[in-house]
Order: C-alpha cells, then structure tokens, then sequence
C-alpha cells in the first residue's frame, strides 16, 4: 500500500557556503589567486554617474567576462544564464544565492 504522497516544503532559512562546494582544484579557484580587479574601480569613477540607479560594478563585468573567455562562452546572454546557473561562477563573481545577474544587454552598453 502507499503511504501519502509526501509533499516537499521549502525551508524558511538556509546555511549553505559557496566556498564550500567548489573544489579545491577547480580552474577559477587558480584564476581567482591572481585576479584582484578592485583598483578598476578607483581608474572608472569619473565615469559613472552619481544621479539615477545605481550601475553594475567594474569588477563584476570583470570577472564575468573572464568566466566567458575561460570556458568559451561567447554570447552575453548565454553568459548571463550560466552565471545565474552555475556555483563555480557564481562564487569567482563574488555573487551570493540571492544577487541577480546583471542583464546581458549591460555588456554592450558598457
């Protein structure tokens, strides 16, 4: 005989670590030792503006960008998907569970 049908429920509060669930072997891991774009955004403030919404980071178009040229993905759109899929990228983004991907139209207005 069978039982009630067991309905999942989602949780109200997770502990869950990116650092956690890469490998240590993973190939952005030994990107990340030697990218440190932070100094990018002292060179392009002059050319963000103070008024409207706020505008994507330097640092995260970055490392976006070298997510796509490391794994061959050559379409923003398709870059934007993977980012928002993917744990590795995610993590190498500096981008949490809960952050929203940057639009892939970002890419060419920047």
């Amino acid at each position: 005989m069978l039982g009630p049908r067991q309905e999942a429920q989602a949780a109200l509060c997770y502990e869950f670590s990116l650092e956690d669930h890469i490998p240590q072997d993973h190939l952005l891991r030994s990107i990340d030792r030697f990218v440190d774009p932070s100094s990018i955004r002292a060179h392009l403030a002059d050319f963000y503006s103070h008024a409207g919404r706020p505008s994507v980071g330097p640092e995260l178009l970055i490392r976006m960008l070298l997510v796509g040229y490391c794994f061959g993905i050559r379409s923003e759109r398709r870059l934007c998907e993977e980012v928002h899929l993917n744990l590795a990228y995610r993590w190498f983004c500096r981008l949490d569970l809960n952050a929203r991907i940057p639009d892939y139209s970002t890419f060419s207005k920047n």
